[in-house]
C-alpha cells in the first residue's frame, strides 16, 4: 500500500461523500479507491468510515484523522511546490463557474491576460447564477458576489461592489422620475426582480441617507435569475434596477440607464472567490484567485476586510 496514495484517497472520499464520486476526480477506478481505504483502516486498526448503500460517512476517528490527513497532503504539496515553481508553471484543466455580467463585462474580456501569464491552464467557465455543488461537479472554484449562506465552503474577498439605483430613460418618460426610494413601493413604479439562487426569492435593498435608513422590496411585473437577463428587462424598461458600478458604467456613459436617488447610499456587496472546504488548492487554482483579485482591484476593490 502506498500511504500517501491511501491517505488521498480517503481524504477525496470524505470530501466527495462517496467511493464512485472520489474515484471520478482522482481518475481512478472504485474498486482501487475503495482497496485503498480499506488498507488504510486495515494498517490503523480503526474504522475510518461508515458505509451504506446509499452515501458514506466520516467516523469520529475518521474525523480527527482526516483533518491531520488534509494538513499533512497540504504541506507535502507545498514542500514540493516551493521547489518545483520556480521552474515550472501551473498547467492542466481548471474549472470554475461566475455571474454572468462579470463575466462578460470583465473576466473573458480580461481573459487573453490570463493566457500570456498562464499558457498551460486550461479554462472551463460555467457563466451563471445558480448555485454550484463544487464536489459533485467538480469544479474547482466559484465567484460569487454578496454574503456567503454556506458555511461548509472556504473563500477569499476580492472585491466590494459598490451599488447604485438606475432606471432607462423609456421607463422614466412613462412613469416619471421617482423622488424618494418609498416612491418604488407606493406608487405605480415597479423594479426588476432578481431571484437568488440560494433562496429563489427576491430581496428588498437597505439604502441610508443622513437622516433615515430603510429597506425597499418594491413591486415587479418580471423577475429573472440571470445577471444579463435582469440588465436587459432594466434596458428594455421594465423597471428600476439595483447594479453594481462596474455593470452599469458603460450603459451610464451612452445614456441608456439614469441614476436615481442621489444622496442616498447602499452598502457594497461584497465578491467572494469559493472553494471545497479542508482541501489543499492547487497552484493553478491558487493562481487563478490571486489573478481575479488583482482584476477586481482596479473595478471593485475591497474598501474593509471582514
Amino acid at each position: 500500500m502506498d500511504r500517501f496514495d491511501a491517505m488521498q484517497a480517503f481524504a477525496r472520499v470524505v470530501e466527495a461523500g462517496s467511493f464512485t464520486k472520489a474515484a471520478e476526480t482522482l481518475h481512478m477506478s472504485k474498486t482501487s479507491v475503495t482497496q485503498l481505504v480499506q488498507q488504510l483502516e486495515a494498517r490503523l486498526r480503526v474504522k475510518l468510515l461508515n458505509r451504506t448503500t446509499r452515501k458514506v460517512n466520516v467516523t469520529a476517528d475518521g474525523a480527527v484523522y482526516y483533518e491531520r490527513v488534509v494538513r499533512l497532503l497540504a504541506d507535502l504539496d507545498d514542500a514540493e511546490t516551493s521547489l518545483s515553481s520556480a521552474s515550472t508553471a501551473p498547467r492542466g484543466r481548471l474549472r470554475v463557474d461566475v455571474p454572468s455580467p462579470l463575466a462578460s463585462m470583465i473576466l473573458v474580456p480580461a481573459m487573453p491576460e490570463f493566457h500570456a501569464r498562464y499558457p498551460d491552464i486550461q479554462i472551463d467557465m460555467g457563466v451563471s447564477d445558480r448555485i454550484v455543488d463544487l464536489i459533485d461537479e467538480h469544479v474547482d472554484c466559484v465567484v460569487r458576489g454578496g454574503e456567503l449562506t454556506d458555511q461548509s465552503l472556504m473563500a477569499r474577498r476580492v472585491g466590494d461592489l459598490q451599488l447604485g439605483v438606475f432606471a432607462a430613460p423609456s421607463y422614466l418618460q412613462r412613469l416619471g422620475t421617482p423622488v424618494h426610494p418609498r416612491d418604488l413601493e407606493d406608487s405605480e413604479h415597479r423594479i426588476v426582480g432578481f431571484l437568488w439562487a440560494r433562496t429563489g426569492k427576491a430581496v428588498p435593498y437597505a439604502l441610508r441617507n443622513h437622516n433615515e435608513s430603510l429597506e425597499i422590496k418594491g413591486r415587479y411585473v418580471l423577475a429573472v435569475d440571470d445577471g444579463n437577463a435582469y440588465i436587459a428587462a432594466g434596458l428594455a424598461g421594465m423597471g428600476v434596477l439595483w447594479l453594481p458600478e462596474y455593470m452599469s458604467k458603460p450603459y451610464l456613459a451612452r445614456g441608456e440607464l439614469v441614476p436615481l436617488f442621489e444622496g442616498w447610499q447602499l452598502d457594497p456587496m461584497p465578491l467572494y472567490v469559493a472553494f471545497p472546504p479542508n482541501r489543499h488548492i492547487s497552484r493553478k487554482v491558487r493562481v487563478f484567485i490571486d489573478w481575479v483579485a488583482e482584476l477586481m482591484a482596479r473595478h471593485a476593490p475591497v474598501q474593509s476586510a471582514k
